[in-house]
């Protein structure tokens, strides 16, 4: 297996110096270059299934700006599917540069209104969309399922290779990867925490979410939290404090971190240690999943030279 100790980065900021917690970032969205961070996990098993049911296509759903479609279009591109994005809402021309990118990776896209697109779930609903865009693998928006849990859950054990911990944080919007994580650590029945810092608005839902995945992996209980705080007005919302903090950890760290994720992980870990939420001698790891993809699409990007 290649060596990846360099993914792992200590992040000594003074918040976690202070109180005695030894914080640590996974740099997930370095591991695979060309399908970044917990996508490629997501999709791992999913693509081997889909393969192995004789699918040439995939199909999926998401918003404008989602690095769940990119990250899917990018899979066809690399593994010779053809693939289908479902997208919430009206088309905007010009694409916008993660829609422009996900058409240049061979993805048809069309364009569901925001009432239609909330059925997407429903069984009825699916079997008619895949009658009129062919045979396809349907992956659900975020791609989160039980398949999806188990290459997330992977990461435990790349993780424990380097070192102990007592947490790990990872931002939340599905609960995919936070319910994976959590899968991992109870199968390995490894005595850490899973620690989840919802993304949007009203996030509570997630831990439900969360333990209704674990319950159709079959997984062991294994302790889980969500935190919800840290939405900074919802999905895809931010403000002037966001973008400070982010400007702040990349001049300091040298890691770019995105508004819609990462950056609201990384605010929400600190808080959190800062209130005391981690023991003293504690070690965190919050995971980097990238969705740095989405810095394109935003104006501020052009503010900060990452157009």
């Amino acid at each position: 297996m290649a060596d990846t100790s360099h993914l792992l980065l200590p992040i000594p900021h003074a918040v976690a110096l202070r109180h005695g917690v030894r914080l640590l970032l996974w740099r997930d969205d370095l591991l695979y270059p060309d399908l970044p961070g917990n996508k490629a996990r997501k999709l791992k098993y999913n693509l081997l299934h889909a393969r192995a049911e004789g699918h040439t296509r995939l199909l999926t759903f998401g918003g404008a700006y989602s690095n769940h479609l990119a990250a899917v279009a990018a899979a066809g591109r690399l593994y010779q599917f053809a693939t289908v994005g479902l997208v919430r809402g009206e088309p905007h021309y010009p694409l916008n540069p993660t829609l422009a990118r996900c058409t240049a990776d061979g993805m048809q896209l069309h364009y569901l209104d925001r009432n239609t697109y909330r059925r997407r779930a429903e069984p009825a609903f699916l079997a008619e969309l895949l009658r009129q865009h062919g045979p396809a693998y349907p992956l659900p928006e975020g791609g989160t399922n039980v398949l999806a849990l188990r290459g997330v859950a992977e990461l435990i054990g790349e993780l424990r290779q380097h070192t102990d911990f007592d947490a790990v944080a990872v931002a939340a919007g599905t609960g995919g990867t936070l319910a994976g994580l959590a899968l991992g650590l109870a199968e390995a029945a490894y005595p850490a925490r899973a620690l989840g810092v919802a993304a949007l608005k009203g996030g509570g839902f997630l831990q439900a979410e969360v333990a209704a995945l674990l319950t159709a992996a079959s997984a062991p209980p294994t302790p889980c939290e969500v935190h919800t705080d840290y939405h900074f007005g919802g999905y895809a919302k931010y403000s002037a404090e966001l973008v400070a903090f982010i400007q702040g950890f990349e001049a300091q760290f040298g890691v770019l971190l995105d508004p819609i994720y990462t950056g609201k992980l990384l605010f929400g870990v600190l808080d959190l240690i800062g209130k005391g939420h981690f023991a003293s001698g504690s070690t965190v790891v919050a995971v980097h999943t990238g969705g740095l993809q989405a810095w394109a699409g935003w104006h501020l990007a052009h503010t900060q030279g990452h157009a």
